[in-house]
């Protein structure tokens, strides 16, 4: 398998132009969200492990107190890349 090829400052940015509430922190694409039980968060974050599965490209998940955020960038790559855009665009469509 090749190693994905890494986005550029301005791919990066015009990509965010499209995800609203998410934002690239120190190297990483990352959202956070909350929710008005803690339950509801933890089925969210189940939600996007399900993608993550289904997508073999897993973040890092921290659940808290009605609060859920993820981070993901390209391990394989060093950075963002395509990749990290795809799985943001399948988890926004989850309400």
């Amino acid at each position: 398998m090749a190693i994905p090829i890494l986005l550029t400052a301005a791919e990066i940015s015009a990509a965010l132009t499209s995800l609203p509430g998410w934002a690239v922190e120190g190297g990483c694409l990352v959202h956070e969200r909350t929710f008005p039980a803690y339950l509801d968060g933890v089925q969210f974050a189940s939600r996007v492990a399900e993608i993550a599965e289904q997508e073999n490209h897993h973040p890092d998940i921290w659940i808290s107190w009605r609060r859920v955020r993820l981070s993901i960038m390209t391990h394989s790559a060093g950075g963002l890349t395509e990749l990290d855009f795809a799985f943001a665009r399948a988890v926004q469509v989850l309400a």
